[in-house]
């Protein structure tokens, strides 16, 4: 069992299908990093929660956790949820060092690829 784990960490929807496009960027993502336990977690409406899946893992005996908003943004669940959420996990945790990213969508090489797809959409 990894020592180390990456969290995945979505809005979550009604529709179970909305969850396939972001259950098939943790299996790639695991691929890229099999010494890493990689899974996801989500804000609302769907399983496992974000505090429900650092309680599975801190039992597993996971002692470093990387939090990866999967938002186009740094919105409201971004900016106000997740870091009251994360202060409430490392007070419960203290053993767990916590490092969280800055919303997917946010990066350069993120917006670079939708970029490139929207153009190659008028081909």
């Amino acid at each position: 069992m990894s020592k180390r784990a990456m969290i995945l960490f979505a809005h979550g929807a009604r529709a179970a299908s909305w969850a396939a496009p972001f259950e098939r960027l943790r299996g790639m993502t695991q691929a890229r990093l099999p010494d890493v336990d990689v899974s996801l977690a989500f804000l609302e409406l769907m399983s496992p929660r974000l505090p429900e899946r650092v309680d599975q893992l801190a039992a597993e005996g996971v002692v470093d956790i990387a939090l990866v908003p999967v938002f186009l943004g740094q919105g409201g669940h971004v900016l106000r949820d997740l870091p009251v959420m994360v202060e409430e996990l490392k007070a419960k945790y203290p053993q767990i060092r916590f490092t969280v990213a800055t919303a997917v969508g946010e990066a350069p090489e993120v917006l670079n690829a939708m970029a490139d797809y929207c153009a190659g959409a008028l081909s």
